[in-house]
């Protein structure tokens, strides 16, 4: 008997709770004390080495920990940049190290689950710094946050007797040394699950599938094909092949066969590519160690290996393995989507041949609602949270709903997971109604008036909140006011965006305001993100340009990243008269059926979108732009948007909306709004300081911030310039001000005078 020596990272909490990890594995535990972890974690390597004669590779023979300090300025980013906060955070991140056998050096990073060599101890410091602050930087802030409140952790030794001949072990028969590409680039499957207190809430389980299970198995073992599972997002493709490796491993054990099953992503076969030819070579490499090792390739995504590689579907990594898997030396299995699956008959028929395909019908609702209960079941007895009955109920309702693109049941599990977790986060005692709405809320912004029946609409209200953001336009806020009512009644074709609507007017009149007022009502109540999507369409003025904007190849355009981001949003299309009209036939299909499938068949649903264009076609055609005299012609910007646009474009759209001219009143009721949102800003807030504006502060900002061909957009610009850096100077001078209130008024000047508080 020998042992090996593996290291236990432990952190001790407040609240009787201890988490440990084994280093160099993907081994975790919690328990109320050290000695119940370190119980845990042994008992599963004794079983695992007894079941499989299988264990953990450990090379550093005294292993030792070492806090690193690391200084970083974390940020959020999206799609417009990077947005790094002010202070330079300090993070200390733990790192277990030591020599091994072979004489060099390794270094493990365990809360990042990395690892690498070095081979002179003087390289420790840099390589250590270097490494953890670029993994650092790929956190957002709270990430950050949660790594500095860990407590310091200590190191303790687990060991496990084993029988083994150390020469042979390190000669590389071992398969994590031998098979040195398929580790690099894949993982083997199934993966042994992390011992935790909280299992995952995902079960691994393909519930009223085992049909399509057994089929898979045939196809892969009896007749060693290929084999591609077929199926809309959701319908459990990966739960079927999941399974079907699961059942064909514990059977090889018992027979001896000694099949084994590697998960890879295409993307990762050409990311590591250095050179012309690179990926050639490493795919011949990964053949070989396949037929080596008896291996069967799981690849997730098909249809990206139709893009990764070369140019296009004819020098990709597809075509090169297609005559491996035509000859019989390569057997894989993936997943792709009726419509991936079209397009890679189109593209490369050769390859899309080379499979036999499992078809993943959508189960019927008694089949939906019985996993769903067998989900509830498996939470309650493994994670003893208890699904009520109304909430599984409730959830399958409004996924059916607000989620007709995606498949049961993928989204009525991943939904019911996420409402588990976070009810664990919460100590909750049962997954109730009330979680079931407060996780729809956050997931999708919708307020609770759109999800509940039981809570009526108020018209008055609703009006009121429009008026209120929306000034001088009751055809706009009339418009948007039905948009809502339809909604609330469930009469919107879900097979469409929620509603597509023109907005057609002069320039500063509110046409981008009502589209935010909109988003902030529809979407607003629980995404982090702005649920406006909005795209500037005068930068895609010429044919080109429609990569940008849809994308095309393996790069998605700025229009799909947004939505895949963001489903439930308000899409502003500003300017979009300045577009090329190639632009406008390819949103065609979106506006007609709520969706856009590029040329790999990949689609982005936009139904649950509310499209709104803005054009200020037959603007310069009015005698009057500025102020209102006699009303608005609205068969003047009609007319102009009929000549401008293609008649199959414009019967797509639901609405054109006509905005007319602001009056007087509506240039001061715009300037009281600008003005009430300007004593919220955080220098008033903080001091808690009271500004009142009076009525000709008002008047006078109006009179200053209109603009006859800029409507009013000028407004935020004069008050910047009339009212904030006035009041700011004063500030500066009187820096000692707090909780009181400040009097602005305006004779020959703006003149500002403090009262405390009454």
């Amino acid at each position: 008997m020998d042992k090996i020596n593996y290291p236990l990272l432990y952190f001790e909490f407040q609240e009787e709770a201890v988490l440990g990890i084994l280093v160099g594995t993907e081994l975790e535990a919690i328990d109320s004390d050290l000695r119940s972890v370190r119980s845990a974690l042994l008992d599963h390597l004794q079983k695992q080495y007894k079941k499989y004669d299988d264990y953990p590779l450990m090379d550093i023979m005294n292993p030792r920990l070492r806090m690193v300090e690391a200084s970083i300025r974390p940020a959020y980013r999206n799609q417009s940049g990077s947005y790094p906060l002010s202070n330079t955070q300090k993070v200390s991140v733990p790192v277990v190290f030591g020599e091994t056998e072979q004489g060099y050096y390794e270094c493990y990073l365990p809360l990042f689950g990395e690892s690498f060599y070095y081979y002179d101890p003087r390289q420790f410091d840099a390589l250590v710094q270097h490494i953890v602050v670029t993994l650092l930087d790929r956190y957002t802030p709270e990430q950050i946050y949660r790594f500095q409140m860990l407590p310091r952790p200590s190191l303790e030794i687990l060991p496990l007797k084993v029988n083994y001949d150390r020469d042979l072990y390190w000669s590389g028969i071992e398969y994590k040394r031998e098979y040195k590409v398929l580790n690099r680039l894949a993982e083997q499957a199934p993966q042994k699950k992390n011992i935790r207190r909280n299992l995952s809430a995902l079960p691994e389980a393909a519930w009223e599938l085992e049909e399509k299970v057994t089929e898979a198995i045939d196809k892969l073992i009896s007749t060693r094909s290929n084999v591609l599972a077929v199926g809309r997002p959701g319908t459990g493709k990966s739960a079927v092949l999941r399974q079907a490796i699961k059942k064909i491993t514990a059977h090889s054990r018992k027979q001896q066969l000694d099949y084994t099953f590697w998960r890879i992503l295409p993307q990762r076969i050409t990311a590591s590519s250095k050179y012309l030819g690179d990926w050639e070579e490493l795919c011949e490499l990964l053949v070989e160690e396949l037929n080596t090792t008896n291996g069967i390739l799981w690849v997730e995504d098909v249809v990206r290996l139709l893009q990764a590689g070369g140019e296009g579907p004819e020098d990709s990594v597809a075509a090169f393995l297609m005559s491996f898997l035509q000859q019989g030396k390569l057997q894989m299995m993936g997943e792709a989507t009726p419509q991936e699956l079209e397009s890679m008959r189109r593209l490369l028929p050769g390859f899309a041949e080379a499979f036999q395909v499992v078809f993943i019908e959508e189960l019927d609702e008694k089949k939906v609602i019985a996993v769903l209960e067998k989900f509830a079941a498996y939470a309650e007895k493994n994670l003893r949270m208890p699904i009520t009955k109304e909430a599984l109920q409730l959830s399958y309702r409004l996924l059916l709903r607000y989620y007709p693109y995606e498949s049961f049941p993928g989204k009525g599990i991943k939904f019911l997971a996420q409402c588990v977790s976070e009810a664990q986060l919460r100590r909750a005692e049962k997954v109730n109604k009330k979680a079931v709405f407060d996780n729809f809320v956050r997931q999708t912004g919708l307020p609770e008036l759109f999800l509940r029946d039981d809570l009526l609409l108020d018209i008055k209200e609703l009006q009121d909140y429009f008026n209120e953001r929306i000034i001088g336009q009751p055809a706009a806020v009339s418009k948007l006011c039905s948009l809502v009512k339809v909604y609330k009644a469930g009469l919107n074709n879900p097979y469409k965006p929620i509603n597509t609507l023109l907005f057609a007017g002069p320039t500063g009149i509110g046409k981008t305001a009502s589209a935010k007022a909109l988003a902030d009502y529809f979407f607003g109540k629980g995404q982090r993100k702005s649920p406006l999507v909005r795209i500037d369409m005068s930068e895609f003025q010429y044919p080109g340009q429609i990569v940008r904007l849809i994308g095309a190849g393996r790069e998605p355009g700025q229009l799909v990243k947004d939505i895949r981001e963001r489903p439930f949003s308000v899409l502003l299309l500003d300017e979009v008269e300045k577009a090329d009209p190639s632009i406008f036939d390819a949103l065609l299909g979106l506006l007609d059926e709520g969706v856009l499938v590029d040329a790999y068949g990949r689609e982005t649903n936009f139904r649950n979108t509310i499209v709104i264009m803005t054009s200020n076609l037959g603007a310069t055609g009015r005698k009057s732009i500025g102020f209102e005299q006699g009303g608005d012609d609205e068969a003047v910007y009609l007319s102009a948007i009929a000549r401008h646009f293609r008649p199959e474009f414009v019967n797509r759209l639901d609405g054109v909306v006509v905005f007319g001219s602001l009056n007087q009143e509506d240039i001061r009721a715009i300037t009281r709004k600008e003005l009430k949102e300007l004593k919220q800003r955080e220098g008033f807030t903080k001091r808690q300081i009271d500004v009142h504006f009076s009525e000709r502060v008002v008047d006078r900002i109006a009179a200053i911030g209109f603009d006859v061909r800029y409507g009013a957009r000028p407004l935020q610009r004069a008050i910047e310039q009339s009212v904030v850096t006035p009041i700011a100077n004063w500030m500066l001078k009187h820096q000692q001000a707090e909780n009181c209130r400040l009097w602005i008024d305006y004779q020959d000047s703006l003149t500002i005078e403090q009262k405390s508080h009454p």
